[in-house]
């Protein structure tokens, strides 16, 4: 069941998203857009109350309940980047506005070290979620699955470290113009 509800949260995330960048962009209603914006988060309320329900009712914890701590975690660190990606990509689509980022140099480098520290945060929800959830059922038995995911946010940090580190080490260069 958390499975599900995972999905349809992360579909319900996306259009939450685009609803409102429609309202704004296409309908030319920016209240309505931001409203429909505000709803991002709420979706990621109800995943961890639907969890956390789960689990209170007797349910023994999987690896599904490992992702949306997780889910939550890249939400909360990621949903305002998320959203200014995909306002940037309308933007730029029924506008004509914006540049788009590159891809090489230590311009991207740079990025790419900004996000570490929201990858950090991320694993640090996630955690703390995977903690109040254990301590919250308080039956080692039902959440043992939970203590596999604190491993999992280790690497996750560690492969986003990598990422950054090698475009800093090897940056990309820009692609040759032709002549």
């Amino acid at each position: 069941m958390i499975l599900v509800a995972i999905i349809a949260c992360e579909i319900g995330f996306w259009l939450a998203i685009i609803a409102g960048l429609v309202a704004r962009y296409v309908f030319r209603r920016a209240r309505l857009g931001a409203a429909l914006l505000l709803a991002a988060p709420v979706i990621d309320l109800i995943l961890l109350m639907l969890v956390g329900v789960d689990l209170l009712s007797g349910g023994t914890a999987s690896w599904h309940h490992g992702l949306a701590a997780l889910y939550i975690g890249i939400s909360v660190a990621y949903g305002h980047r998320m959203v200014a990606w995909a306002d940037a990509k309308f933007a730029e689509w029924f506008r004509g506005a914006g540049p788009r980022p590159a891809r090489y140099g230590w311009d991207y480098a740079r990025s790419c070290w900004k996000d570490v520290p929201r990858t950090l945060l991320a694993a640090a929800i996630a955690a703390a979620v995977l903690g109040g959830l254990i301590l919250l059922v308080g039956t080692p038995e039902r959440t043992s699955e939970l203590l596999r995911f604190f491993p999992i946010l280790g690497v996750i940090v560690a492969v986003d470290t990598l990422w950054a580190l090698s475009y800093t080490v090897w940056p990309k260069r820009a692609p040759a113009v032709a002549a």
